[in-house]
């Protein structure tokens, strides 16, 4: 038996997602498209501006680039929107975004890119989460590209952005949705190749092997004091 889709609300009366919110001094962003006919230049132009929407500056990296894809869309036998859904379905996008990172970081990082927005709640996050647990990764990238939002505000040639460039992180000021750290979690840190930290007791620091005391080294006898200290 599958797990029925929960429902959310997009808005109330007085409900404002942030990423549609546009102030005064802003950045805005530069659109992407491939409708005029563009040179080869422009194409490239057009080519990079997927990759750093999809993968963002983090990811962009020589093993994420699709050959075959940009091929196809220098000679216009695909869209635009094709060569982005390619990006998405790609073994590279899996492993750099899904398989590191719990549904619902994934789903924050799909709708921002996707959708060049921020999630509208927490009920929107756990829809969108449940989703993917019953539907599958590529019933719910195909579902954001094939959404009404989508079609309304990039269709099948325009490259999506984010249409409110600037996002607000507490501590961190204002920065780009581009430049958020792609993933961060910490019960995945083993898939990250991060140091396991165990905590038994009392409070030990990480330390790479080279910098780890040898005999005769003075730093053992103030870490046996350390010891002595949290007795």
């Amino acid at each position: 038996m599958s797990i029925p889709i929960l429902k959310y609300s997009l808005s109330t009366h007085n409900h404002r997602v942030n990423s549609f919110e546009l102030l005064a001094g802003e950045e805005q962003p530069k659109f992407y498209s491939t409708d005029n006919l563009p040179s080869s230049c422009e194409v490239d132009e057009i080519i990079w501006a997927c990759y750093r929407q999809i993968f963002s500056e983090h990811q962009t990296l020589s093993i994420t680039k699709q050959s075959f894809l940009e091929s196809q869309l220098r000679f216009s036998q695909i869209t635009v929107k094709d060569f982005i859904k390619g990006l998405l379905l790609s073994s590279q996008f899996r492993y750099l975004n899904y398989d590191v990172n719990n549904n619902y970081r994934f789903v924050e990082l799909c709708v921002q890119r996707i959708l060049g927005r921020d999630i509208y709640n927490q009920r929107e996050k756990l829809a969108f989460s449940v989703l993917i647990g019953s539907k599958g990764l590529e019933f719910f990238i195909d579902l954001l590209l094939n959404s009404e939002e989508y079609v309304d505000n990039f269709g099948d040639n325009i490259v999506p952005y984010q249409r409110r460039r600037i996002i607000f992180q507490r501590n961190k000021g204002e920065i780009p949705f581009n430049l958020k750290t792609p993933r961060l979690n910490y019960s995945f840190l083993s898939k990250q190749f991060m140091p396991q930290i165990s905590w038994s007791g009392s409070v030990r620091r990480f330390r790479p092997q080279e910098q780890i005391p040898k005999a005769g080294d003075p730093a053992l006898f103030l870490s046996m004091l350390d010891d002595i200290s949290l007795i």
